[in-house]
C-alpha cells in the first residue's frame, strides 16, 4: 500500500491493567527523533481495554497523537483481534513507518500485520535512524549469531515496519500531556477470533522478573557452577534492591528459569547497574547489556572478555566477593 501520511507510528502494548508496557514508552523517544526527520508527526497507537493510563502515558512521553482502540475483545492478547484492529487502522491512516517492541505479542504480531499489508518486517532490531540519502528507515539488528550488525532498508513498500528489542532504547522524563487523542470504534466478531484464553499461567521462579524496568541487575553465568549458585547472587541483588539475571549458559544449563537470561536470545536491558558475576562476556550477552550505565564485572580470568566493556571490574572468586560486597551494603544501609 501506499503511504498516506509522513507519520511515525509506535505501537503501545498495554498490560492486562490498562498500564502501557516499558518498551512502547521507550520507543517514543527514538521515534521523535525519526518522525522529525521524516517531516512527519509521531503518533502512539493504543489498544486494549480499559486502556486511559497506557493513552495518558504515551502523551505525557511525546506523543503527538495517539490512537486508541479500547474494547473487550482486546483485554488479553489475540493474534486475530490485534491484527484486524491495526491493520485497519494502518489502511485508514496510511503511516509510513512503524515500531513494535519485540516482545513475545510484538513478535506475533508484527509478522502477521506485516503480511496482511504486503509490506516488509524488519524483526529484533537494536538501532534505528533515518537514511540520509533515500529518506527510509534504517533498522540496525544482529546477523550471523550476534557477530555483526546488518543496517536493513524498506525502499518500495509502506508501512516501513520493524519491531524493536525492549530495553534498547530509555524513556524520556514524562511532561505534560498535550497529545490529541483520537478514538476509533472497531469491533471484532468472536468469530474472528479463533483463539480464545482460558488461563494464564505464570513460569515459576520467573513470575516477578521485570528485566526490562530494573535500574539494578545482578546476572550470573557459567562461573556459578549450578543452582546453588545463584543463592550469592540473589542475596547481592535483594540488598541492592535489584532483580536477578542470567547469561544462556546458566539458562540452558537448567540452573535457572528462561525469564532470567539477558543476551541476545533473551532480555536487553539496560540498568543503571549491571553485575556479572562468574560472565566470561560472550558477543550474544553483550548484546543484551552493554547499553547498562555502569558495569561491574566479577570473574577469576583476568583476561575475560566481560572487563573490556566493565566500568569497573573485581578479579577473585565470586564465591568470596559476593558475601563480602553484600554484607557490606547491608552495612551501609544499615
Amino acid at each position: 500500500m501506499e503511504a498516506k501520511t509522513k507519520d511515525l507510528w509506535v505501537f503501545v502494548e498495554t498490560n492486562e491493567d490498562g498500564t502501557a508496557k516499558n518498551v512502547g514508552i521507550e520507543l517514543l523517544t527514538p521515534g521523535k527523533m525519526m518522525a522529525g526527520k521524516q517531516g512527519g508527526a509521531l503518533v502512539a497507537v493504543v489498544i486494549g481495554n480499559n486502556v486511559d493510563e497506557a493513552v495518558k502515558a504515551a502523551s505525557e512521553h511525546g506523543a503527538d497523537k495517539v490512537i486508541v482502540v479500547d474494547g473487550p475483545e482486546y483485554a488479553h492478547y489475540t493474534t486475530d483481534a490485534y491484527a484486524i484492529a491495526l491493520c485497519a487502522l494502518v489502511e485508514k491512516y496510511g503511516p509510513t513507518s512503524m515500531l513494535i517492541g519485540a516482545t513475545n505479542n510484538g513478535r506475533d504480531l508484527g509478522p502477521r500485520v506485516s503480511c496482511r499489508l504486503h509490506t516488509g518486517l524488519t524483526a529484533d532490531c537494536t538501532a534505528l535512524d533515518i537514511d540520509e540519502e533515500s529518506g527510509n528507515v534504517a533498522w540496525t539488528r544482529p546477523a550471523f549469531g550476534g557477530n555483526l550488525m546488518a543496517t536493513i532498508l524498506c525502499p518500495d513498500h509502506r508501512p516501513q515496519i520493524g519491531t524493536v528489542r525492549p530495553g534498547v532504547f530509555k524513556k524520556s522524563d514524562a511532561g505534560e500531556a498535550k497529545a490529541e487523542v483520537i478514538k476509533e470504534d472497531i469491533h471484532v466478531d468472536a468469530k474472528d477470533i479463533r483463539t480464545q484464553v482460558l488461563e494464564l499461567i505464570k513460569e515459576a521462579d520467573g513470575e516477578n522478573v521485570d528485566l526490562e524496568g530494573a535500574d539494578i541487575i545482578v546476572s550470573g553465568g557459567r562461573g556459578v557452577g549450578g543452582p546453588e549458585g545463584f543463592e550469592p547472587v540473589k542475596a547481592l541483588a535483594d540488598a541492592l534492591g535489584g532483580v536477578v539475571g542470567a547469561s544462556r549458559a546458566a539458562v540452558d544449563a537448567g540452573w535457572i528459569a528462561h525469564a532470567h537470561q539477558v543476551g541476545q536470545t533473551g532480555k536487553t536491558v539496560g540498568p543503571k547497574l549491571y553485575i556479572a558475576c562468574g560472565i566470561s562476556g560472550a558477543i550474544q550477552h553483550v548484546a543484551g547489556m552493554s547499553g547498562s550505565d555502569c558495569i561491574v564485572a566479577i570473574n577469576k580470568d583476568p583476561e575475560a572478555p566481560i572487563f573490556d566493556i566493565a566500568d569497573y571490574g573485581v578479579v577473585g572468586n565470586l564465591f568470596e566477593v559476593l558475601p563480602v560486597l553484600t554484607e557490606e551494603i547491608k552495612k551501609a544501609r544499615a
